[in-house]
């Protein structure tokens, strides 16, 4: 019984704290309001930030498409699976370097469209769909040199459009997911002979551990510490990261 009338004046005293709280200060007031636009500028300004609150919400969706970023993560994902040591490096660290080397490869991309497109329209110098075109045509450049005509011609045939005449009539929506599964293809070719090399100490490892009968003893837990000296002798992170770069045309 003490416990329920102690409960009960705690209650009651934090409820007299909150009451003098919000008598002696004012809290603000929040209010959303619908009816007509007067201005049209206003309606105008308020649909820009609408527009960039979504690209703001899709820019880690745009970054995977349309960059580098595919191949490359897809790459060190298999180079970790391929040693065997499923939480080293972790997934934080994997995601950083792939970043880190997405901005190093998209940097000239990035600042040509920031140069001819975003700069001037920030200035007032051009209109927003020019801008929109000079932004974009870097990126579309960095895309059609990755993207195999086999992929780009699936889509086109898929899409329903007739046989484009340069690489300016390939509209967007049909670039992006070409370019996306050609990134991927060539990512499975790299992270494929990155494969061979574990491969064969795994191979090696079981075959010697069946010969001198310890079949209760992992074959993964005795290859990899061979893997990392394998790995860290062909000095293999900068073979990999000079081999992803050099890669892409640009």
């Amino acid at each position: 019984m003490n416990k329920k009338l102690r409960l009960i004046f705690i209650i009651a005293a934090a409820l007299v704290l909150l009451a003098d709280i919000g008598a002696a200060q004012t809290l603000p007031k929040v209010s959303i309001q619908v009816g007509e636009q007067g201005d049209p500028g206003e309606l105008s300004t308020t649909l820009q930030i609408v527009v960039l609150l979504t690209v703001l919400t899709l820019a880690p969706s745009i970054l995977i498409m349309v960059t580098s970023f595919i191949r490359i993560i897809v790459v060190l994902s298999f180079l970790r699976h391929a040693m065997g040591a499923n939480q080293m490096p972790p997934n934080q660290l994997l995601l950083g370097l792939a970043l880190i080397l997405t901005f190093f490869i998209m940097a000239p991309a990035a600042n040509q469209a920031y140069t001819d497109g975003l700069k001037p329209y920030i200035e007032k110098q051009i209109p927003g769909a020019e801008a929109y075109a000079k932004a974009v045509a870097p990126f579309r450049e960095f895309m059609l040199a990755q993207t195999r005509e086999q992929d780009l011609a699936l889509f086109v045939d898929i899409a329903k459009l007739p046989a484009p005449n340069n690489q300016d009539d390939i509209p967007l929506h049909v670039l992006v997911p070409a370019f996306v599964i050609s990134e991927l293809r060539t990512a499975f070719q790299i992270s494929f002979v990155i494969f061979i090399p574990f491969l064969v100490i795994d191979m090696v490892v079981a075959s010697v551990l069946m010969s001198m009968g310890m079949m209760m003893l992992p074959p993964v837990i005795v290859s990899l510490p061979f893997k990392i000296l394998l790995f860290v002798l062909v000095d293999g992170w900068y073979l990999l990261v000079k081999s992803l770069v050099e890669s892409f045309h640009m």
